[in-house]
């Protein structure tokens, strides 16, 4: 089941709503988000983070892909990539995927 409202850890596992899908619009040469009456154009790096947002992969799993592929600091990664998720989250475009109840 999908939650909403959520608080983004490194133990989240974001994903976007069905509401909401990355796109490439070829028109513009840019990633977007397309929602309901909503368009949002999120930079190369935010992309590249929303691609990994699957609803398998947990927040630290994500951080730990990026870090290793940018050859930066985890810490300073991690704290990067929760604040942006956060407020995609706050703004409506993320959800955590969570647990299935029988």
């Amino acid at each position: 089941m999908a939650g909403r409202n959520i608080s983004v850890s490194e133990t989240s596992r974001p994903k976007l709503p069905r509401h909401a899908k990355l796109r490439f619009d070829e028109t513009r040469q840019v990633w977007v988000i397309l929602a309901p009456e909503r368009v949002l154009a999120p930079d190369e790096i935010a992309v590249e983070v929303l691609q990994l947002c699957d609803g398998e992969r947990s927040v630290a799993d994500m951080v730990d892909q990026l870090a290793a592929k940018y050859a930066a600091p985890r810490e300073a990664i991690s704290t990067d990539v929760i604040a942006m998720l956060q407020d995609l989250a706050d703004k409506g475009f993320l959800i955590e995927e969570r647990e299935k109840t029988p």
